[in-house]
């Protein structure tokens, strides 16, 4: 089991313009065509993977997304350029990051880590 799971979030001011579960939303949109499916794919409402959209598409110098009106002959969205060079970058740090599991300070860490909580105080009479 892994005890420490190191995350990457990027912020623009208070917004989170990159994480985990936006590039994920990012691999789905770019698989499944659009914003709607990928959020199907993900568990996720319309709605949110809308908003997740949206704020990364604040966060950048251009758009990560582009999307098309759905018509009768379709609509969509696909990752622009931009986006799928920042994906890309993304994933290669998450996968740098991985690789520091074998350093001094994350097997400090992890050996000073218990493997349950104990019980709280305030659980306690």
């Amino acid at each position: 089991m892994q005890r420490l799971k190191l995350k990457i979030q990027l912020y623009c001011g208070d917004e989170i313009a990159m994480g985990p579960g936006k590039a994920d939303l990012l691999d789905a949109i770019a698989r499944e065509g659009s914003i709607s499916a990928a959020a199907r794919t993900m568990d996720m409402s319309y709605r949110r993977a809308w908003l997740l959209v949206d704020a990364m598409n604040r966060c950048w110098r251009e758009p990560l997304v582009e999307t098309s009106p759905g018509s009768a002959k379709g609509g969509g969205a696909r990752l622009t350029a931009l986006g799928a060079a920042i994906l890309g970058h993304y994933r290669a740090l998450q996968a740098r990051l991985q690789g520091t599991s074998d350093c001094a300070d994350y097997k400090a860490l992890a050996d000073a880590m218990l493997v349950e909580p104990k019980v709280s105080q305030k659980d306690n009479p």
